[in-house]
């Protein structure tokens, strides 16, 4: 891959480098602040459903973190290679990136909660990002580490849900 965004700046080197939290602090003040520039929309129990999209991607994002813990693996999303076991089980039977995908249900919730119609290009954003930068090199990872055994869960469990 080439040049990104930046003149100078090489996307292989922003690999697997940023946390995903901080993106998705990132992402989520974008669609935050877009309600001051764009439009959006209101919604009878519009508060309610983003209250229960929350506590969905919290659940997950906890489930999740309890897999790694009792694993005794990393959570750590900037050291891919220093897991010590591949998760299969629980929330990661649905999902080989449960947290990616609380995360992502994070935004949705904000995006409902606050109606900003920027949303229908910020979130697929962060998934493009989260996919490319964050992804990848974690499959990459996995696969050196775990060889056959990642690609049958692979095969078995979709990337997001």
């Amino acid at each position: 891959m080439a040049q990104w965004i930046v003149p100078g700046l090489n996307v292989m080197t922003l690999k697997n480098k940023v946390p995903p939290p901080l993106v998705t602090l990132i992402f989520g003040g974008l669609i935050y602040y877009s309600t001051a520039l764009l439009p959006s929309i209101n919604f009878k129990w519009q508060e309610l459903l983003a209250l229960l999209l929350l506590i969905v991607a919290l659940s997950v994002i906890a489930s999740a973190v309890a897999t790694f813990r009792r694993l005794q693996t990393t959570v750590n999303p900037l050291q891919p290679k220093s897991a010590s076991a591949l998760a299969t089980s629980g929330v990661f039977k649905y999902s080989r990136n449960p947290m990616y995908l609380g995360m992502l249900f994070v935004l949705i919730a904000l995006s409902v909660y606050t109606g900003a119609l920027a949303s229908v290009l910020l979130v697929p954003g962060f998934i493009a990002y989260i996919s490319i930068m964050q992804i990848e090199p974690e499959e990459q990872a996995m696969s050196e580490l775990f060889g056959g055994e990642f690609t049958d869960y692979c095969h078995r469990v979709r990337r997001w849900l």
